[in-house]
């Protein structure tokens, strides 16, 4: 018989097993985004396991943003390995916020922790700024709370992506995801957005003049007036 790599489930927790084996396949044998897993069919067979079970474990990587299903026949069947990390701690913030397991403090402070350290990456190395102006273009024509909070967004996202580091970038979408309405009641409550539009401008022009110190502390006073009652 053919070794396709896949081993036979023998535990309970059927689906967690397939989990495993999928993860093992990731590790050990280069498999890799864009990469097509079998088909249902095919790795309940090679798996001796239930179509059920396979559908279940399907389900929890699609929801970790690790595959994408594609519904059909023949060689378009199975799931694409993908990687989108910030849809899935996106939701993973939002449910234990909403359950109140993690305070919006804590989610302030580990913000600005990871936000310092972009912006002195960006400053240090020279980061293309254009999308941190684009975003700033944006805050000054937005009309509203909740645009003006889009354009926020991007801003700080842009900070972690000048940074150079994925994983940063992707934390911080998270993190600005799971906040987005409290980040728009905020400035709701603040009305006059002139003050956190000069801070923008002076993170922007500390991160064109490669000051990465002067960029971390006018991150630092940027968050305190955006949430004074949370950030200390």
């Amino acid at each position: 018989m053919e070794d396709t790599g896949w081993r036979p489930v023998k535990r309970t927790r059927t689906f967690e097993d397939v989990l495993a084996q999928i993860e093992r396949r990731i590790a050990e044998d280069g498999l890799t985004v864009g990469d097509r897993l079998p088909a249902e069919r095919q790795l309940a067979e090679q798996l001796g396991v239930s179509r059920s079970s396979v559908r279940e474990a399907m389900r929890v990587l699609e929801t970790l943003g690790v595959v994408s299903s594609q519904v059909g026949r023949g060689p378009d069947a199975g799931a694409v390995l993908t990687s989108r990390p910030d849809s899935a701690l996106t939701d993973l913030l939002r449910l234990h916020l909403g359950l109140a397991s993690l305070e919006m403090r804590e989610v302030i402070d580990t913000r600005h922790m990871i936000e310092q350290w972009a912006a002195a990456q960006a400053a240090t190395a020279g980061a293309d700024t254009s999308a941190l102006a684009a975003a700033l273009a944006g805050m000054d024509g937005a009309r509203t709370a909740e645009e003006f909070v889009e354009y926020d967004t991007a801003f700080h996202c842009a900070i972690a992506d000048a940074s150079g580091n994925r994983l940063i970038a992707a934390i911080m979408r998270s993190l600005r995801d799971s906040m987005r309405r409290y980040s728009v009641e905020a400035v709701q409550r603040l009305g006059d957005t002139s003050v956190l539009r000069a801070d923008h401008v002076r993170i922007l022009e500390a991160i064109e003049r490669g000051e990465a110190g002067e960029a971390t502390e006018a991150v630092s006073e940027h968050l305190a007036h955006a949430y004074p009652s949370l950030f200390r």
